[in-house]
């Protein structure tokens, strides 16, 4: 963690570009900036929020350990040796030694620094729209802890400062609880300040804030306090459902109605494998594609994150989901007119014949270069749909349930796409919930986070074991890197 820290630092007194991705930045002369007296202008702290925002686009590992850790999806991908650590997080073996949870630990820390950065420097100068790149700044800063905590538990909380050198090695573990009272402090800022809308295609706004401070309440359990700010969200904010769910993931659509929060993506070449912090455009997307494929609407790509049987199952007959959210590749084979035409590869990571129909590779959506790593279609985090959900929960699961509520928030996302209304209460009420929203946010990376929140998760996940798989492990390269005395995750 020394190493990461030093390396954030640096990266922080130049924080206008991403990761190692210098073609995007215009510095004259270059390396010339110094991190102590950065901040000149106006447009320098907007560059800076832009560095801050940059490490949100290394989102693709929460969708696949949200999936692939819970009964959803299996990793798939070349062979069990590909991207060894999702298969370990498959079959619940994994362990402190994993690539994709350090990146997770390291990206997120990367984030917060260049947010501390901004704030270690707020008084430097007074300008028109300031308080709004610090509501903004606070947004992210939030939404980073919230993604450890949530994956970690733990975790050193670090606010408004860069760290030196002689401080790191002191730097304890935090206890979730304190930061989640971060979390909500931030969150509570950044809400009080932005509006409801924003013309900066992909910036954060009040409703963003609210939505997220009501999912952060609802993973403590605080029911009462998601459901009152959720409802501000519902009653004051400019969202509706997106008409058609079929198309609701396609580029097209981006920036519809049910947006609340969305992680933009652009389809040019940016970083490549050996720098997937620095792609512009969306990894998920070619590596949910089909492997070795040939035929219409769809391209080929790297078969990870597989749908099962198990999610299948899930939907009601008749639920338009099931098609628009999972591909059943020999299904759409034998319904072309001529079904030879199209072909394509089992991998060796595994087969369930499902794939992705969210998040994946179409012949319309190709990004430049090598475009299994440039797709432009957003990840969409928090959807108008994830806040009725929420909110349904919350107000069933509340000290004072108001099931009424709970049922219209519920049923008025079944009625978008033509379900029948659900008439229930308490806890079969709590249980219509919770399958609405795992077939309404299938292969969105939300499910196991869901299980585990609920505490369902050990009667769900095979291999889970309670008071162990609730947390992943800190990255042992980072425990031993800190020389902090940290103690590893209960069971690891």
């Amino acid at each position: 963690m020394k190493n990461f820290f030093k390396t954030s630092i640096l990266i922080a007194a130049i924080t206008s570009m991403s990761l190692s991705c210098d073609n995007y930045v215009d510095i004259d002369p270059e390396y010339s900036i110094d991190a102590d007296n950065f901040f000149k202008s106006a447009s320098d702290y907007e560059r800076a929020l832009t560095g801050a925002y940059d490490l949100m686009q290394t989102s693709y590992l929460d969708i696949w350990i949200g999936e692939i850790a819970s009964d959803n999806s299996i990793a798939g991908g070349e062979s069990v040796t590909d991207s060894e650590g999702l298969h370990q997080i498959d079959a619940m073996t994994h362990g402190g030694v994993s690539n994709e949870l350090r990146s997770i630990f390291r990206w997120m820390y990367t984030g917060i620094t260049r947010v501390n950065y901004i704030y270690e420097n707020k008084d430097k100068l007074e300008f028109e729209g300031k308080e709004r790149i610090l509501a903004e700044a606070a947004f992210l800063r939030a939404y980073y802890y919230f993604e450890l905590v949530k994956f970690f538990g733990d975790v050193p909380l670090i606010i408004d400062k860069r760290l030196s050198s002689s401080e790191i090695a002191s730097q304890q573990r935090t206890p979730a609880a304190e930061v989640y009272a971060q979390i909500e402090k931030d969150l509570t800022a950044a809400a009080e300040t932005l509006a409801w809308t924003t013309t900066v295609k992909g910036r954060i706004t009040k409703g963003a804030a609210l939505a997220l401070l009501g999912k952060v309440y609802l993973y403590q359990n605080k029911f009462t306090e998601s459901a009152e700010v959720l409802d501000r969200v519902i009653n004051e904010g400019p969202y509706e459902l997106f008409s058609d769910f079929s198309t609701l993931f396609r580029v097209v659509n981006e920036g519809n109605s049910e947006t609340v929060f969305d992680i933009e993506y652009v389809g040019i070449e940016g970083g490549g494998y050996g720098c997937f912090v620095c792609l512009e455009g969306f990894a998920a997307v070619g590596f949910h594609g089909i492997r070795g494929y040939e035929g219409p609407i769809y391209r080929d790509g790297n078969s990870y994150n597989l749908p099962t049987q198990d999610l299948v199952n899930e939907f009601e007959t008749g639920d338009p989901r099931l098609a628009a959210s999972i591909l059943d590749i020999e299904a759409f084979k034998n319904s072309q007119e001529d079904p030879a035409s199209v072909k394509y590869v089992i991998g060796g990571g595994g087969h369930t014949g499902f794939y992705n129909n969210k998040y994946i590779k179409r012949a319309d959506e190709l990004g430049a270069g090598d475009d299994d790593l440039t797709s432009p279609v957003n990840h969409k985090v928090i959807r108008y749909a994830d806040v009725l959900l929420m909110a349904a929960e919350a107000h069933n699961r509340k000290a004072s349930p108001n099931d009424a509520l709970a049922r219209q928030y519920l049923n008025e996302v079944r009625d978008r796409v033509d379900m029948d209304p659900v008439n229930l209460s308490g806890a079969a009420l709590t249980q219509a919930i919770y399958h609405e929203r795992r077939v309404e946010f299938a292969g969105e990376g939300l499910h196991f986070f869901d299980l585990v929140r609920t505490g369902r998760a050990a009667t769900e996940i095979q291999g889970f074991q309670t008071g162990k798989n609730e947390l992943f492990p800190l990255p042992q390269d980072e425990i031993d890197l800190a020389g902090a005395g940290w103690i590893q995750n209960d069971g690891y």
